[in-house]
């Protein structure tokens, strides 16, 4: 049903967007102005402490400055309470005491026929659940208990039997006095081509009612018990109630307990639907038997903003999955994305679940891998890079794919990853250059525990000074967010030497420019995102701590200062290293002139950043221990020295 432009502009002028807000925020009453209608209150969308939402209530629209969700009074009863568009309009005209308007006359017959369908859909299912106590269903009711289900699970999810004759739901049903049309229009009979008699078109099978989100019966699907049936499941055609490629089974249900926190989980069947919900992953759907499409994916983003796609570990499951990530890339917007969790080989839930519990599938749903982690496997499985083309050609394949992605922001984090990723794939094995009996040869690198390599307390040589101002480079824009905005490009090019600096930067790149007035809003919003023991880690080193761009937080011209001088020697001894890496996998013989020259101009390079160029004209210089001091310090330093070498040589020079 359409609604009116009209209706839906007085909907919005009769509803107060800080009453509909308020019963799911507690305001900041400190930054909220209430006589303006300018609120501010910690965002209920993502979990924080500080207050970035923000709600006009003069425009009637929000925004939150962390996570970017934004709407009106509609939109936001639609995501807080978890229902569709027409049902949040119904909610908030009952609140305005506003009448819905009258509907269209076709539409209105339309809605008539579907209501009358809907009924004879649910006495047939009361028809099948009835026959599942029979006699002839002896075989349905053993392979239910086989899988697990007893009576009262069947009863939760109104599973039935059909009959094997031919026309045992159509006789049941034109009985009740149903015109035998509308049995064949809700696809629960069907005519032969001759002309002949209607026939039943589901018969000796278990039977899962699928249902609409209100609850509504509007297909169904049916397992054969017949070894030897064309089809081992079944579903309804398309009719005026059910369109496959728009319905997901267990959606009601699944939506529901997905307002209440719990993650949305994406099974292939009924049987998996059920075992996943009897075993308390009450929010789960699958797609009906079908690959998703482009509807039921928009539909499960409805429900929740990053579903898990919980596959057969085999290798059609695997496709499906892959096959997914091709529809999804043009679709992601951002706070909407997929999640993966691949079951081990040759099993499905339902069968992790009897052999290794509900423990087992919980791991495997917190270690749900994102989209882009299953997009790189996708790219290099079974591959082998040895040769300049084989890696031009991922590099070809992984552009394209990335190349669908619509938002510009999600396409540059997705290159951001891609680039680290390569990075790791690709990233010299080998340490050490020495000889043997069989000549020159490189020695491996020794393995090293991950923790261990981030800490600058057993680091050495140049990766101790380069974690150390990376530290200070970091540290300075979390506590000046409004310098990241003129560093942004070399802070993105930097290469950190750990995946926690990787990670930080990353998150004051995405939520800097937000918070450039409010530091403390951004570290907050940074802890929440990446934890504060990161945050801990960096701010507490004492050369972070003495850092004039730290020590004057606030000081935009100093903290600019030192993210120039610091950027240009990173991003210097970053280029050199390539270069000599570059330079050395170019030899083949003994050196010549060339290569003399060459690493002769890559060390000029680093020297010229590593020496300060404007020692007479900057209000700061670097001092032995490499923090940024004023000049004037340093010349007082000076002159105390030279007094103290004086008299302790008695004035002699």
């Amino acid at each position: 049903m359409s609604l009116p432009p009209s209706f839906l502009d007085e909907l919005r002028t009769r509803t107060s967007l800080t009453q509909v807000v308020g019963r799911k925020v507690m305001w900041d009453q400190r930054k909220s102005n209430q006589g303006k209608g300018d609120m501010w209150a910690p965002c209920p969308f993502h979990q924080e402490k500080s207050a970035s939402f923000h709600v006009d209530d003069r425009k009637g629209f929000y925004y939150c400055f962390g996570c970017q969700a934004k709407g009106d009074a509609i939109s936001f009863v639609r995501e807080t309470e978890n229902v569709s568009f027409m049902e949040a309009v119904e909610i908030l005209a009952r609140e305005a005491s506003m009448t819905m308007p009258a509907r269209d006359p076709k539409a209105q017959e339309k809605s008539d026929a579907r209501t009358e369908l809907a009924n004879v859909m649910e006495q047939a299912v009361q028809f099948f659940r009835l026959s599942l106590k029979t006699g002839a269903a002896e075989s349905a009711r053993a392979y239910l208990a086989k899988r697990g289900l007893d009576e009262a699970a069947q009863a939760r999810h109104d599973i039935g039997f059909s009959p094997d004759g031919r026309q045992a739901v159509f006789q049941h049903l034109t009985g009740k006095g149903i015109d035998p049309k509308l049995i064949i229009d809700a696809g629960l009979a069907a005519v032969p081509d001759n002309g002949g008699a209607p026939y039943d078109r589901f018969r000796g099978r278990i039977i899962f009612p699928i249902r609409d989100p209100r609850g509504r019966c509007i297909a169904l699907g049916g397992r054969a018990m017949d070894p030897n049936a064309r089809a081992k499941y079944l579903n309804s055609p398309e009719t005026l109630l059910f369109d496959k490629g728009r319905s997901l089974y267990n959606h009601g249900p699944a939506r529901e307990a997905a307002g209440k926190g719990a993650p949305l989980i994406v099974a292939e069947g009924y049987m998996d639907v059920i075992a996943l919900s009897e075993a308390g992953f009450k929010a789960t759907v699958a797609p009906l038997g079908t690959a998703i499409t482009e509807n039921q994916l928009q539909l499960l983003w409805r429900i929740a903003p990053e579903p898990i796609i919980a596959l057969d570990g085999d290798k059609a499951g695997l496709r499906a999955a892959l096959r997914l990530i091709d529809l999804a890339l043009p679709l992601l917007e951002a706070g909407k994305s997929l999640r993966f969790a691949i079951m081990p080989e040759g099993l499905d839930p339902d069968d992790l679940l009897k052999s290794k519990g509900p423990a087992a599938m919980q791991a495997l749903i917190d270690g749900a891998q994102p989209m882009v982690k299953l997009l790189w496997e996708r790219e290099i499985e079974g591959k082998i890079f040895d040769s300049p083309e084989r890696k031009a050609a991922l590099d070809k394949s992984l552009r394209a794919a990335i190349s669908k992605i619509q938002d510009p922001s999600i396409k540059r984090h997705y290159g951001d990853e891609i680039k680290e990723l390569r990075y790791h794939l690709f990233r010299p094995k080998r340490s050490e250059f020495s000889k043997g009996r069989g000549g020159k040869k490189w020695v491996a690198e020794p393995a090293v525990v991950a923790t261990t390599k981030q800490s600058t307390l057993v680091a050495s040589g140049d990766e101790a000074g380069q974690a150390m101002r990376e530290a200070v480079v970091l540290a300075t824009c979390l506590l000046n967010p409004e310098a990241i905005l003129a560093y942004e490009t070399p802070l993105e090019r930097l290469r950190l030497s750990s995946e926690a600096h990787h990670e930080l930067r990353n998150a004051l790149l995405e939520y800097g420019p937000n918070y450039i007035n409010s530091p403390s809003d951004l570290r907050n919003v940074i802890e929440q995102e990446i934890g504060i023991g990161t945050l801990e880690m960096i701010l507490s080193q004492r050369h972070v701590q003495i850092a004039p761009a730290v020590r004057h937080a606030g000081d935009l011209e100093i903290a600019k200062m030192c993210l120039a001088e610091e950027l240009a020697k990173l991003l210097s001894k970053q280029g050199s290293l390539r270069e000599v890496a570059q330079a050395m996998e170019d030899i083949t013989g003994e050196a010549g002139e060339w290569l003399t020259s060459r690493l002769g101009q890559v060390a000029e390079a680093r020297n010229r950043a590593e020496r300060s160029e404007t020692k007479d004209t900057v209000e700061y210089q670097q001092a032995e221990n490499g923090a940024l001091l004023k000049r004037e310090e340093l010349d007082k330093r000076d002159a105390l020295w030279a007094k103290i070498s004086f008299s302790k040589n008695k004035g002699r020079p």
